[in-house]
């Protein structure tokens, strides 16, 4: 992904954060030269305060895609993998411009974690910690009683799990940011509640 410097992330909390509030990742990989991808929650496991470069995400997908086999059973190279995770995003009309000639365009906001995939020995522990991190921001939240701990356990040999030790991050927070404050406004009041909120948050006016 290309990143444009005029659209770069004001600092690196709001990449953190982009990333743990949209956990719901594209994880891309390639065998052969094709590219796989599959949509799934990923889970920051440790580090990426300051940089997710040296963090590591955990995640897991049903045993029946394919696609786990690229990096399982592990081999001593680990293969490489793309994790991108994207928030609101929204077509911009050039009837918000109020300005004649004018061109369309979309704002969005995304992250992208290239790592070294690998596989994870224990499913149920990754299902866990994903339910846990998922439930902390709900209110009521939900804790498994010991007939769903039961449940999880039966399900568990139709999961693999896997951990990405990430390499690179690259982020583009495109949100107006190269339109006049008035034109800028007008996006913003036009646009739907979620873009309207990542622009007050990321760059605000």
């Amino acid at each position: 992904m290309y990143s444009f410097p005029r659209f770069a992330a004001p600092d690196h909390a709001h990449v953190a954060r982009l990333v743990r509030t949209n956990p719901f990742a594209l994880v891309i990989t390639a065998t052969g030269g094709v590219p796989v991808a599959s949509h799934v929650p990923v889970i920051v496991e440790s580090g990426g305060e300051s940089t997710f470069v040296g963090a590591t995400l955990l995640g897991h997908m049903a045993r029946v895609n394919p696609q786990w086999h690229a990096w399982d059973p592990p081999s001593s190279e680990a293969p490489e993998v793309l994790v991108v995770f994207s928030a609101a995003h929204g077509y911009v009309s050039p009837t918000s411009y109020a300005v004649d000639p004018a061109v369309p365009t979309w704002d969005y906001a995304a992250v992208h974690l290239t790592g070294l995939i690998e596989p994870y020995p224990d499913p149920l522990d990754v299902v866990r910690r994903t339910v846990a991190e998922l439930e902390s921001s709900r209110t009521p939240s939900w804790r498994p009683s010991p007939a769903s701990e039961e449940r999880f356990a039966k399900l568990v040999p139709g999961v693999a799990a896997f951990r990405v030790r990430v390499t690179a991050e690259q982020s583009v927070f495109k949100l107006s940011q190269d339109k006049d404050d008035e034109q800028r406004h007008r996006v913003r009041r036009d646009a739907d509640a979620a873009v309207a909120a990542l622009m007050d948050e990321v760059a605000p006016r």
